[in-house]
């Protein structure tokens, strides 16, 4: 197994999470910055005021796009494992 294989693996894997992640941090930036500008407008200057929001929108953004997520992870490891042989060499 050559180094360039193991970097290939490693980008692919690096790949993988980013793509998976980029969702749930997503939709916790924006929740973030919805609640933000409400503090500023209504001054309220509560730093655990978003807290709440952003652990529901990460909850409702993991039911929708957890079975896309696991299946990406998924598909994956099947194909690690199914070359297994490959990296013995």
């Amino acid at each position: 197994m050559s180094v360039d294989y193991v970097v290939q693996i490693a980008n692919q894997a690096l790949y993988l999470i980013i793509k998976t992640s980029a969702p749930i941090l997503l939709v916790s930036l924006v929740i973030g910055l919805i609640v933000s500008i409400f503090q500023a407008v209504t001054s309220i200057q509560e730093q655990t005021l978003t807290f709440v929001p952003k652990i529901v929108g990460v909850f409702l953004a993991m039911m929708l796009l957890g079975g896309w997520m696991l299946n990406g992870m998924s598909e994956f490891m099947t194909q690690l494992w199914s070359d297994f042989s490959l990296y013995i060499r």
